[in-house]
């Protein structure tokens, strides 16, 4: 496949078996949408050492799927790490990004996000209206998202939300540099600098009956200090 219309990467990190379906719901998804020429990255990236299924779903998937290519690399860093890996490997004219637990329900976002760039958007994302993963990961998300519009003077709602689909020739000139979960707000700092015209639609939320968050509370502080860094 070469210059697909669109590229989604999905960051499948341990998720094993349980990203077969929602994989499988995407695909049959963006078919739907006609006309419309799409791959799928899943990124299946692994620590090693780990007893993590990953990499082999993805690559068992990527060679059932049509249109599906899966990145099943050593793992040098976090949840950035991994989107920058997929966005390297993405080739579309837009490229979205999503994590594959299923909290965001793709179904009914996606196609009025792509379809944002009928308007000449650079940038479309989605806030979190209703949240379904507790009043813990409420108050992190608030937090951070209060100091990121003080520091920045920014009125985007919900920094870290997904999916986000952004031109692919704007994402790979962002020579994004985090490693971590502060990706999402260095693509918004730079949206900002660079002045991009960007659409925010609401989503709602559900939990995550599958696993436990991988966010802890100590990753406010790593938030906060890298928005210290970024700032000044």
């Amino acid at each position: 496949m070469s210059s697909p219309k669109f590229s989604l990467v999905i960051l499948c990190y341990r998720s094993e078996e349980s990203i077969i379906g929602f994989v499988e719901k995407v695909h049959k998804l963006l078919g739907w949408l006609h006309d419309l020429d799409y791959e799928l990255v899943l990124v299946g990236n692994y620590w090693p050492g780990a007893k993590d299924k990953t990499p082999e779903v993805v690559k068992d998937l990527a060679t059932k799927l049509p249109r599906t290519r899966a990145i099943t690399l050593e793992k040098k860093g976090a949840m950035g790490w991994d989107l920058k890996t997929g966005i390297a490997a993405a080739q579309g004219e837009f490229i979205g990004y999503i994590d594959g637990d299923g909290q965001f329900p793709i179904d009914t976002i996606l196609p009025p996000l792509y379809n944002s760039f009928m308007n000449d958007y650079d940038l479309a994302k989605t806030y979190r209206v209703v949240r379904g993963d507790g009043l813990y990961r409420l108050c992190i998300s608030t937090i951070f998202n209060n100091l990121f519009s003080i520091l920045f003077g920014t009125r985007y709602r919900d920094v870290n939300s997904k999916p986000k689909i952004i031109r692919g020739s704007i994402l790979k000139n962002m020579n994004l540099q985090s490693d971590d979960w502060f990706i999402d707000a260095e693509i918004m700092i730079k949206a900002h600098q660079m002045k991009l015209k960007v659409i925010e639609l609401p989503i709602h939320f559900v939990e995550n009956e599958n696993r436990a968050s991988f966010i802890k509370f100590s990753a406010l502080w790593e938030f906060i200090k890298n928005l210290y860094r970024f700032r000044f």
